[in-house]
């Protein structure tokens, strides 16, 4: 699913205090991801700005973002997106089902 060297961007916003704004690698990303899983079960796949992403919107408010690009079928970058301005440009929709 993942293209090995995935380039992963977090804004400022979606970032821990002190965490990497990019990460770069599958492993790594897994590795960070880890961290964050107890909050997986509030994602949900969406199409951002018509593309294939996910929000991730805790008791209904949305928080972030996460924007998809794909090459040869896997995921390649990643954008995580937390700016509350940034969210509002947004063109979301979420899949349900």
């Amino acid at each position: 699913m993942l293209d090995p060297n995935v380039v992963v961007h977090v804004d400022e916003a979606a970032a821990a205090p002190g965490a990497p704004r990019e990460v770069r690698g599958a492993a790594n990303w897994a590795r960070g991801a880890v961290a964050y899983s107890r909050g997986a079960r509030f994602v949900r796949p969406a199409l951002v700005d018509g593309s294939v992403g996910a929000v991730l919107a805790p008791q209904g408010k949305l928080s972030r973002v996460l924007r998809f690009t794909f090459r040869n079928g896997k995921i390649a970058e990643v954008d995580i997106i937390g700016d509350a301005a940034r969210l509002g440009e947004l063109d979301l929709g979420v899949l349900e089902g």
